[in-house]
């Protein structure tokens, strides 16, 4: 199946009508002048070895490898060719509190949305280690299973909110105990969980998971969003209200530092708080860069290949036809005759 990879340059060949709408209007104004001049019949059998159909002939050739040179120009593509890309690395899941009090906007312009962006920056410092993405509040889920393809990787990223999960809460527990599942069982090295909460586990037996977590291998980072002052959940992420409780106070969010430092320090892994300059997620990529590699599954896809070379060497054959074919033809016999 053919296609052309630059399509929007086949808009260029609107040039050939207009290149032979031209051409008729310049024989036409030539006829026209050679009229004035004289008489033309008797220019004609002056000028008989100049050939009118070897004239169409030329210019037909550069009409022709105009079109060729602009369909090279549009890079065709025909087929696919199968590349087998060996990478080397760890593998990395990205686990994402999504929770109301995410919503908070002592960091502007909400935790959730500093989060997301430091995300996606990590995500491009990847160099061949696989990524996913967990989403938790109440419960947790995987939002991106382990890839390579850390541009399918940030378009999950992007689609995180508060109201994708329905259970509302935060399970630090759930996070933990969904990333042990996601990760390969068998192994216990190469694994390492980036965890991005305010730290306000409400459903408990997150050390027992830390715990199993580094009987699995894994090393966990902590990124604690937010500040331990304190900050009110807005209703909504551009509301202007903010929850309150059953006593119509005002709910408080704040940063359970405490939390995450030790689940952390049980791991082996170290806890970051978030800053303006988002220097965190930096100095995570350089301690799992750090970490032993290991081969990760090869990846096959299919990319078209490239055909413009056909088109440019017909377009350069066509270019040379015309320059060797004169445009004046060998007149066999002299004329002979009157002028009338």
């Amino acid at each position: 199946m053919l296609r052309f990879a630059n399509s929007y340059l086949m808009l260029l060949l609107w040039l050939i009508p207009l290149l032979v709408v031209f051409y008729i209007f310049a024989f036409k104004a030539k006829k026209r002048a050679m009229a004035k001049f004289g008489n033309l019949d008797l220019l004609n059998k002056l000028s008989r070895n100049t050939s009118r159909r070897r004239l169409f002939f030329k210019i037909s050739l550069m009409l022709a490898a105009l079109l060729m040179i602009i369909f090279a120009l549009s890079r065709p593509q025909i087929g696919t060719k199968i590349e087998e890309v060996k990478r080397e690395g760890i593998d990395v899941i990205i686990a994402i509190d999504v929770s109301n009090s995410m919503l908070a906007r002592d960091i502007q312009p909400s935790r959730l949305q500093k989060a997301k962006h430091e995300v996606g920056s990590f995500i491009d410092r990847l160099r061949g280690d696989r990524i996913g993405l967990i989403a938790f509040s109440g419960v947790a889920f995987v939002q991106c299973p382990l890839t390579l393809d850390y541009g399918a990787a940030k378009i999950f990223l992007d689609v995180l909110a508060p109201d994708l999960i329905p259970i509302p809460g935060t399970s630090l527990s759930s996070a933990i105990q969904k990333a042990i599942e996601t990760f390969d069982q068998q192994e216990r090295k190469h694994k390492a969980l980036v965890l991005i909460t305010d730290g306000e586990d409400h459903e408990g037996e997150v050390m027992r998971l830390a715990e199993e977590a580094e009987r699995q291998g894994i090393i966990i980072y902590c990124v604690g969003i937010g500040s331990p002052q304190g900050e009110p959940i807005p209703q909504g992420e551009l509301g202007s209200a903010f929850k309150k409780d059953r006593s119509g106070q005002v709910v408080m969010t704040k940063l359970d530092e405490v939390t995450l430092e030790k689940i952390a320090l049980q791991t082996g892994g170290k806890y970051f708080r978030a800053s303006s300059g988002e220097v965190e997620l930096a100095k995570i990529y350089d301690e799992i860069a750090a970490m032993e590699k290991k081969k990760l599954g090869s990846l096959q896809f299919s990319q078209f290949e490239d055909r413009f070379q056909y088109f440019v060497a017909v377009a350069l054959l066509l270019v040379l036809l015309e320059f060797l074919l004169p445009e004046r033809a060998k007149v066999k016999q002299e004329w002979r005759g009157r002028f009338m």
